[in-house]
């Protein structure tokens, strides 16, 4: 596999999950707001009220995650999968002697042909400890030494 295919793999993966994420949230604002339509039928008073507004409060925090998610999604946007670099960045696949990790977003473990990655942030801090590094540069992250093998 090309470094371009398996950063399309990865880059895929973390589509998908995120994917999943939006439409769970989706999901839920549309619940919620049934819950309102609903809740708008029933009969006044103060507990109508206060359902109503905890209904509104779950609405509003549905929809900042809805946001992040877009964010999330932006972000994934501008990885580039066809450039390799010899300088850790945005969309570089990384082999260290500890782990592999994909620098794109926070998704976790992605799984290529048996081999883990990490897919995580550039502002992660581990990300950060990442960026600009270059192959046979080691660094410390939590008390543990990572040595760069390889960049794609």
């Amino acid at each position: 596999m090309t470094p371009q295919e398996l950063k399309f793999e990865l880059q895929q993966q973390c589509k998908d999950l995120i994917k999943i994420r939006y439409e769970s949230v989706n999901k839920t604002i549309a619940n919620i707001e049934q819950a309102l339509r609903d809740e708008s039928k029933s009969t006044s008073g103060d507990k109508h009220h206060t359902e109503r507004a905890m209904l509104q409060i779950q609405r509003e925090e549905a929809g900042k995650q809805l946001r992040e998610i877009e964010k999330v999604m932006l972000q994934l946007d501008k990885v580039t999968i066809s450039d390799v670099s010899e300088t850790i960045r945005l969309g570089s696949i990384i082999e260290t002697n500890q782990a592999n990790f994909f620098i794109s977003i926070s998704v976790g473990k992605l799984k290529v042909k048996d081999t883990i990655y990490l897919g995580v942030a550039p502002v992660a801090p581990i990300g950060r400890c990442l960026l600009g590094k270059v192959k046979n540069e080691q660094f410390n992250f939590n008390g543990v030494v990572y040595k760069i093998k390889k960049i794609y």
